[in-house]
């Protein structure tokens, strides 16, 4: 399973695709289980950043645990959660230091 995430290009916020839209939590994000559904998601990061809205755009593994996106990578961890030397900033500091779902 993929899901598509890339940098926003006005602020460099890392963001993930679902519902038609950019969000800034994994949670609500596209998956792809099929390589038919990876080539569509490619195709849309590859418009948008065409229309310099994000940049970086990649496809990365995940699995499902509990009906939760978890990235495989640890990168992709970290981009989800935000800084890993203070729990106060980034994505953990809304979630109570918890792992952005």
């Amino acid at each position: 399973m993929k899901i598509l995430t890339a940098n926003r290009l006005i602020d460099g916020e890392a963001v993930w695709y679902g519902n038609g839209t950019w969000a800034e939590t994994i949670s609500g994000t596209e998956i792809a289980a099929d390589k038919e559904a990876e080539a569509r998601l490619e195709a849309i990061g590859q418009a948008a950043f065409a229309a310099n809205e994000v940049l970086d755009v990649a496809l990365v593994d995940v699995e499902l645990i509990d009906g939760v996106i978890h990235p495989i990578r640890l990168r992709e961890r970290i981009r989800a959660a935000g800084p890993t030397i203070r729990n106060d900033l980034g994505k953990q500091a809304q979630t109570g230091g918890k792992p952005a779902p």
